[in-house]
């Protein structure tokens, strides 16, 4: 039998002990070790992660500034309501989730439309509503069943409410789901962070022009969540300061009037404080209601607006370009003064017609005004007189005149988008088209330029910015729709930055002769009948624009097709002794502008120096119609 050495298991077990020893001491440094390394060394870098995990930046979108009119009446606002919202990263079944959030609020499927689009035009990460708008029981009914809905929550957002409709709403415009294209110009702007939790984005008029005023500073809150992402508490807050308010030219009672005085008519009214710029109506119908573009707009209801023939999505006031037809001519004679080609008192023989190069340009009245002086060819609107001075003139002098007025450029508006139109001449045939034989410019093309046809394509804003001018004897001011911007935070008023008002140089008896015989259009010539019996002396001039071409035959309205009718147009201004207004009008397929133009323009004078309202749209003079012709 073999006995154990005692003395050396005991030294045995000595060193098993040292080395178990040893390892526990090794790891208790090493634990160690990394104890300081992240409590201390680490302290702050993990700290900060902790805080960040359990405090969430959540960022405030501010107020959008409200839009009022020159008497304060508000145009656009803010209201505050609750949307049901759906974040698809934090969902697993997104039908299903909806079809039982379809059980607690009514969600219909225009609802699920543009959930679907948002959500392809959006990252899955974003809180995308799927109703708005929600009523207070439709709220409580939620909020009991939120634990079977993870990633739907309610929240409080701020909606833009045009609360007259479709009134307006060209110059407005509207505000819609933040695009790419938004997101670009965004960026551009250095403005992403300010964008942080903004849903939306001017589109169109003033809401686009205006957007980084209106937006306002972004604020954020400091809120406590607990596991589930869940806020606890709200730690800290940076208030958000509401966007800038803009004050506009606009009189919205005006602009009220003279869009009912269309009625049912389609085409544009502008119309313009000579002195200053501003704008004080600018009418474009049909129309169309912003408020369907804040939540993303029904497809059919897209569709309808898109593909109407009114083309209700189109500004005419900005985007239509019309031949002027004869309203063209008292800036014809004004230039014939200027340039030494006529006096006043210089007299044609209008037999009916005129002919050049083998080709008849005839005039409207059958046989002619027979001897006619510059203060007549405007009153009797004669053709055959603008058809010689045309001719005299030549097309690069009428052009270089006419582009002093800003007629065929920008004016200058404050909205985007606005069309240049065509001013005639032989350098924009040279760069318009491309065949050698189409640059040419021919004699015979000048004559029908005269009478405001031809290649003449204007916007009804620049007439009346031409109008205003005339009216303002020669100074140009930019027409402008916003007249200061509001600070909310301070209450400071900021005029907009314009340029100076700009004489044309022209003489003032010049003016003055083209003023009288425009008096006179309203009194004895082609718009006396719409201002019989007006208790102020208005200025004027009617204008009938073809659509296409008769080839000599006669106008008879009830053989054409609506949309190939002739274009109706008025231009004018009062009081004649100190113009407060200047306007132009175009009505589509009008007819004749003593028919359906002036009419309109009666309406809009007699409230803007009256106050007079009228009880129904301006009626359509079908008298005029042959006084215009005789």
């Amino acid at each position: 039998m073999e006995f154990k050495n005692p003395q050396e298991e005991l030294e045995r077990f000595r060193i098993r002990l040292l080395v178990a020893g040893g390892l526990v001491l090794v790891c208790f440094s090493l634990l160690l070790a990394r104890f300081v390394w992240l409590q201390v060394i680490q302290h702050e870098y993990y700290q900060t992660r902790a805080e960040d995990n359990r405090i969430s930046l959540v960022p405030v979108v501010p107020n959008r500034g409200l839009i009022f009119d020159r008497n304060g009446v508000i145009l656009a606002n803010d209201y505050s309501a609750y949307t049901l919202e759906i974040t698809p990263s934090k969902t697993h079944d997104l039908e299903k989730i909806i079809d039982g959030l379809a059980q607690l609020v009514d969600i219909e499927p225009k609802d699920r439309k543009r959930f679907r689009k948002l959500l392809e035009e959006s990252r899955n990460f974003e809180s995308l509503p799927i109703r708005t708008r929600l009523t207070d029981e439709e709220v409580a009914k939620f909020v009991a069943n939120r634990y079977r809905f993870p990633g739907v929550d309610i929240k409080a957002r701020l909606f833009r409410q045009y609360p007259n409709g479709a009134f307006a709403s060209h110059l407005l415009g509207y505000i819609g789901r933040i695009n790419d294209r938004d997101l670009k110009k965004i960026e551009e702007a250095y403005q992403d962070a300010n964008y942080r939790g903004t849903d939306h984005f001017g589109k169109t008029g003033l809401e686009q022009r205006y957007e980084f005023e209106l937006h306002g500073l972004a604020g954020f809150e400091q809120v406590e969540v607990d596991a589930g992402g869940r806020a606890v508490r709200t730690l800290a807050r940076t208030a958000p300061v509401a966007g800038n308010n803009l004050t506009l030219t606009i009189d919205a009672e005006l602009q009220r009037i003279a869009e009912q005085a269309f009625g049912s008519r389609r085409g544009s009214l502008v119309a313009i404080e000579p002195a200053t710029g501003g704008v004080l109506a600018l009418v474009s119908v049909p129309n169309y209601d912003p408020n369907v573009f804040i939540d993303g707009i029904d497809t059919q209801d897209w569709k309808q607006l898109n593909e109407s023939p009114d083309k209700p999505m189109v500004n005419r006031a900005l985007n239509g370009t019309y031949p002027p037809g004869s309203t063209f001519k008292p800036f014809m004679a004004l230039a014939a003064l200027s340039l030494g080609k006529r006096s006043p008192e210089q007299k044609i023989v209008d037999p009916g017609f005129f002919v050049f190069g083998g080709h008849t340009f005839r005039d409207d009245k059958k046989g002619g005004h027979g001897m006619v002086d510059m203060y007549h060819s405007i009153v009797q609107s004669c053709d055959t007189y603008y058809y010689i001075l045309a001719n005299d003139l030549g097309i690069d002098n009428i052009s270089r005149f006419m582009g002093r007025f800003g007629l065929g450029q920008r004016t200058g508006i404050d909205i985007d988008g606005e069309s240049e139109g065509v001013l005639p001449s032989q350098e924009w045939k040279r760069k318009r088209f491309r065949k050698p034989e189409q640059k040419k410019w021919f004699a015979g093309e000048t004559i029908s330029i005269g009478i405001g046809q031809g290649y003449n394509s204007y916007t009804p804003i620049q007439l009346a910015h031409a109008t205003a001018t005339l009216a303002n004897n020669g100074v140009v001011n930019t027409p402008h729709l916003v007249k200061y911007i509001t600070d909310t935070k301070t209450g400071e008023r900021t005029n907009i930055s314009l340029p100076p008002g700009r004489d044309l140089g022209l003489k003032q008896q010049h003016i003055d002769e083209i003023k009288k015989a425009m008096i006179g259009v309203n009194t004895e010539g082609t718009g006396a009948r719409a201002f019989a019996g007006a208790e102020y002396v208005s200025a004027g001039k009617t204008g009938t624009a073809q659509v296409f071409s008769l080839k000599g035959a006669d106008y008879k309205k009830e053989s054409v097709r609506k949309e190939l009718r002739d274009h109706a147009l008025f231009i004018a201004f009062a009081p004649a002794e100190a113009p407060s207004i200047a306007l132009a009008i175009v009505v589509e397929n009008g007819g004749f502008g003593a028919q359906a133009a002036a009419p309109i323009a009666r309406q809009v004078l007699d409230y803007y120096l009256l106050g007079k309202r009228p009880d129904a749209p301006a009626p359509i003079d079908e008298a005029a119609v042959e006084e215009e012709r005789e």
